[in-house]
């Protein structure tokens, strides 16, 4: 059986997308992304828990995340995981974190829905369709990383 590297989340940006250039001119979008979930424990307790995730969209779909979206922002994701692995330049120790590649979006929510970047006609769910960017190719000699 073959390994499975899939995750779909809905949720809110927890920054503002962050638009790059790698040298062969392929565009990449950084953003920060948070997921709640809610639950009663056994003695009817009300709980509450936020995770943060780093993301990131490449090709074409990163100039368009970055066009529409900003911090507050619903969105659904569908990408991989990818484990980012460095060596602290301050403290020589490794350092590793996982990050959410993209492969496909949708904007969800009203239309100035967490509004906070100039552009307030984004489109929102009823507008956009699943934007597909599996098939913007990055090589991986391109990558910074």
């Amino acid at each position: 059986m073959a390994d499975l590297n899939k995750v779909m989340l809905i949720g809110r940006l927890s920054r503002d997308p962050q638009l790059r250039f790698l040298p062969s001119q392929s565009a990449v979008c950084d953003f920060g992304f948070a997921v709640g979930r809610k639950w009663k424990t056994a003695t009817g307790e009300q709980k509450e828990e936020t995770c943060f995730l780093d993301c990131t969209v490449f090709g074409k779909g990163a100039e368009v995340f970055n066009q529409y979206m900003a911090k507050g922002k619903q969105c659904y994701l569908e990408g991989r995981l990818r484990l980012d692995q460095w060596d602290d330049k301050t403290t020589g120790q490794k350092r590793s974190k996982i990050t959410v590649v993209v492969e496909d979006f949708q904007f969800l929510g009203s239309k100035n829905d967490g509004q906070t970047r100039e552009n307030a006609d984004a489109p929102h769910r009823d507008d956009v369709p699943v934007h597909q960017v599996a098939g913007d190719a990055v090589n991986d000699d391109d990558l910074p990383f």
